[in-house]
């Protein structure tokens, strides 16, 4: 079970838009805070971020990555002094996820792949909670070449418009937010010092007992685990385990278990018509009465009315 993957599937509630943007200056674009999470990538040319919470603007070069963790409101220009207008892709397709946005001017060129990720941030899971608000990964710094080879891979297609583009393009955008958290956690697992870090969710994930842990509990949410099973797996003792385990992810084991068996459960109830029964044993759970209980102390609903407002929606 590959974890990260999996965490990250579970706050995902919708699909990823995103837009080709083209633009010559002068050019300044405005975007409005979103549920979710929202992203850059520097194609060709140069532009500055300004975001709501940085005192100063941030420049950006070919192949930059921004990724803004809250997704909150924030804008791009080709200078910070420049007149912003609000993004607007537009969509020869409706159903496409792939908008475009061209601003005509007579100045430099520049080319950017905007967009965001639909995740339920009620309900983070505690890897994206270590993120700072902005993640910047810059092209020069010669790192992450897994990233900057997708991001190659993305440009050639954009410019492209080659036979299946239409689910390709789509597919790399998905991709490169497992990228950009990996590039990340590889950032993250060392300190500033060239030291390996103490503790977090960067290392926890690279930890060889505490990962094969964290695997078991994705792996098999419904599983009566203790902490002396899952330290076994581990090749710790229980003590051991137990500590190094909540110095990591941030909190004790059965802790973490229980929380990923509700968040596990909240997933099923809105991606599935699965009985409340069966929901409740794919989770652990041999009553249905206790299974009930335990999500609404964990979600403030019972889990049929939590499963209401979502059926509603996708009738629409």
């Amino acid at each position: 079970m590959d974890v990260l993957s999996d965490a990250l599937a579970a706050m995902r509630t919708g699909q990823t838009r995103s837009a080709r943007t083209d633009v010559r200056a002068p050019w300044g674009l405005r975007f409005p805070a979103v549920t979710g999470t929202t992203f850059h990538v520097v194609m060709q040319g140069t532009c500055w971020l300004l975001s709501d919470g940085a005192a100063t603007p941030l420049a950006l070069g070919p192949g930059d990555v921004v990724f803004l963790r809250n997704g909150s409101a924030h804008a791009l220009a080709d200078d910070p002094a420049t007149a912003q207008v609000e993004f607007v892709p537009e969509r020869a397709d409706p159903s496409s996820t792939i908008g475009q946005v061209r601003i005509d001017g007579s100045g430099a060129h520049s080319v950017l792949l905007c967009g965001a990720y639909e995740l339920d941030r009620t309900r983070s899971h505690p890897l994206m909670n270590e993120l700072p608000d902005l993640v910047h990964l810059p092209a020069r710094s010669a790192k992450h070449s897994e990233l900057r080879h997708l991001i190659d891979l993305l440009a050639t297609e954009l410019e492209g418009r080659r036979p299946g583009g239409d689910g390709i393009v789509p597919a790399l955008i998905d991709a490169m937010l497992l990228y950009i958290l990996r590039a990340w956690i590889d950032d993250r697992s060392v300190t500033e010092t060239g030291d390996p870090a103490s503790s977090g969710w960067a290392l926890a994930l690279t930890d060889p007992a505490i990962g094969r842990a964290l695997q078991g509990i994705h792996a098999q949410p419904a599983h009566p685990w203790t902490v002396h099973e899952l330290a076994a797996r581990s090749g710790l003792s229980r003590s051991v385990f137990a500590q190094r385990f909540t110095t990591l992810v941030g909190e004790p084991p059965l802790t973490y278990l229980s929380w990923w068996r509700m968040t596990t459960a909240g997933r099923l109830l809105r991606e599935s018509d699965a009985p409340l029964s069966a929901v409740a044993r794919r989770v652990g759970y041999t009553s249905e009465f206790a299974f009930a209980k335990a999500f609404k102390r964990e979600y403030g609903t019972p889990p049929g009315r939590y499963r209401r407002p979502v059926a509603r929606v996708q009738q629409v």
